[in-house]
């Protein structure tokens, strides 16, 4: 099961919580929600342990939500406590 947040409500949790932008270096250098990293998401599933914490909860995007749902549902699945960011950066460029 893949937990997920839209992105109203990832603004009120802004700049508190932990954000993940598991898009490539270019795309989060070119803009990216304040306050997330950059974690590719290559890195991201071959070494979670270097970047994640258990007893953390993370918020994970890509681009449109694609490729962050299924990071979400296998670092779940590995015992991480992570959250879908529905729609992505574009959703947040359309909300903010």
């Amino acid at each position: 099961m893949v937990n997920s947040i839209t992105i109203g409500e990832l603004l009120k949790l802004v700049p508190s919580s932990s954000i993940i932008d598991i898009r490539n270096s270019q795309s989060y250098n070119n803009n990216h929600i304040p306050g997330a990293i950059n974690v590719p998401y290559e890195k991201l599933i071959l070494q979670p342990d270097v970047y994640l914490k258990f007893s953390q909860n993370y918020y994970i995007y890509c681009q449109k939500g694609v490729s962050s749902k299924r990071v979400v549902s296998l670092l779940n699945r590995m015992g991480y406590h992570t959250v879908h960011v529905e729609g992505g950066y574009e959703e947040w460029i359309m909300k903010k």
